[in-house]
């Protein structure tokens, strides 16, 4: 009778830690594409930054490009989570709106490796069929949708598209957040925020002004 050797079970795959290395590699991939530019930078870099073998890299990204994608991907990702936390206690929608554009600017202003990376995505992948920053954006209009329209609802605010609420202040943040980058900041991002505010609030004529022209139009 031939006895049969009982193999022993593996060790179990430990889930924690391999989200921690993904994350460790992201990380340092991030800062590095951004310092050398994609065309210029060998998943080598990475490895050594991170002090183990190249190979590594490639249990985890299969490819340059993927690990590329994926570091301005987790960029967007962290700010979706940090703007979500920073709303959490906030009750009235125009207070979150207020912290929603300060919490984005601040964090472009602390990672300006994300901003340089969406630049990079843009210059080396217009292929790509949606842009990691316009996925993101994607993603906040459905939130922001329906509180702009519970808001037009309620006569806190003018009833107009929503989608042209959502692209202007897209675009000023947008503006904004790239103006800071490549300008740098010449006020604090608390103050703004609050200068986008005011425009989107209020505009830059007067009532007296307003009234005049709407009558003008009204004539027209």
């Amino acid at each position: 009778m031939v006895a049969t050797t009982l193999k022993k079970p593996g060790r179990p795959k430990d889930e924690s830690l391999t989200a921690r290395r993904r994350e460790e590699i992201l990380h340092t991939a991030a800062h590095i594409f951004a310092e050398n530019g994609y065309p210029n930078t060998d998943v080598q870099a990475v490895a050594d930054a991170l002090q183990v073998g190249k190979g590594t890299i490639y249990r985890y990204f299969p490819s340059k490009q993927e690990l590329f994608l994926q570091a301005a991907d987790r960029g967007m990702h962290l700010l979706l989570e940090l703007v979500d936390v920073s709303l959490e206690d906030v009750e009235d929608p125009l207070e979150k709106m207020a912290l929603g554009i300060k919490t984005y600017l601040a964090y472009f202003d602390e990672h300006p490796e994300f901003a340089e990376l969406l630049i990079q995505e843009r210059a080396e992948f217009k292929d790509r069929k949606k842009p990691t920053y316009f996925e993101y954006c994607d993603t906040v209009a459905k939130t922001w949708t329906l509180v702009f329209q519970d808001l037009i609802a309620k006569g806190r605010i003018r009833d107009i598209p929503v989608e042209r609420i959502l692209d202007v202040t897209g675009n000023l943040m947008y503006g904004t957040m790239f103006t800071n980058f490549f300008m740098g900041r010449n006020k604090s991002c608390e103050d703004q925020a609050q200068d986008i505010l005011d425009i989107v609030f209020h505009g830059i004529l007067s009532h007296p002004e307003r009234s005049r022209s709407k009558k003008q139009n009204l004539r027209g």
